[in-house]
């Protein structure tokens, strides 16, 4: 709660259940749209679709998270909670690629994918869009 509070000086903070409420960031019925998406150490499937759609055109999308692998060097362990291999790749096709890294980094030890890509529908309109970010 402290987080929300401080994060509302820098511009609109939201406190949700994203995976059991109804999806916290709509107008009208619509995803509303943002400039840049960043998920660290998060994954809930069934917000693929919506994390697509929140990204504005010409927007960001950074995303790391735990993948299969994990498992063998502590939690996250359960396969829900673990990308399979290239994962982020296939359910973000539609985007523009940057860079997609996968594999077994230090400190602390663990298996990882970390994708950054573009959305390139009309790059040119992506002025006056907020960043959400999403971490566990």
């Amino acid at each position: 709660m402290d987080a929300i509070e401080t994060a509302k000086a820098y511009g609109e903070a939201v406190l949700a259940d994203i995976e059991t409420a109804p999806w916290p960031l709509q107008e009208e019925g619509c995803a509303r749209q943002f400039g840049a998406v960043i998920i660290t150490n998060y994954l809930w499937r069934p917000l693929f679709p919506l994390i697509a759609s929140s990204l504005a055109p010409g927007g960001a999308l950074i995303y790391e998270t735990f993948s299969q692998g994990n498992e063998a060097l502590g939690k996250p362990s359960r396969a829900d909670f673990l990308l399979q291999p290239a994962e982020l790749l296939t359910v973000f096709a539609k985007l523009r690629t940057v860079a997609f890294e996968e594999g077994l980094l230090e400190n602390p030890a663990r298996v990882v994918q970390r994708f950054a890509a573009v959305n390139q529908v009309a790059m040119d309109s992506n002025r006056g869009h907020q960043v959400i970010g999403l971490s566990s």
